[in-house]
């Protein structure tokens, strides 16, 4: 018998993506969720680019969201998985646009 064990790297994030998907498919508890926004494995996080611009990304832990800062977008993360679909990404404020809006607010 071959055992698979959870290694390391893209193969073993995988992995683990796969038996969380087949898991919620089956019915199957998963361990470690209580609710929707269960947090994405940060083994991921080197291997996942915004698939419009092809840049790396950043995760937010309080929104749960991967965040393109270039284009201001968050991608959200549902039950630990990236929806990386460009049509369900949100528009976020970029930091650097706050300080223009109150600048011109004040005029």
């Amino acid at each position: 018998m071959i055992r698979v064990g959870h290694g390391t790297g893209i193969r073993g994030a995988a992995r683990r993506l796969l038996h969380l998907s087949r898991a919620r498919l089956s019915g199957e508890p998963v361990t470690g969720e209580g609710d929707r926004k269960a947090a994405l494995d940060l083994t991921l996080l080197p291997y996942l680019v915004c698939p419009l611009s092809r840049k790396q990304l950043r995760y937010d832990e309080s929104s749960n969201q991967l965040i393109n800062d270039e284009l201001g977008i968050a991608y959200p993360v549902v039950d630990g998985i990236p929806n990386m679909i460009p049509q369900d990404a949100k528009l976020i404020r970029k930091s650097e646009d706050r300080p223009k809006e109150e600048e011109l607010s004040q005029q």
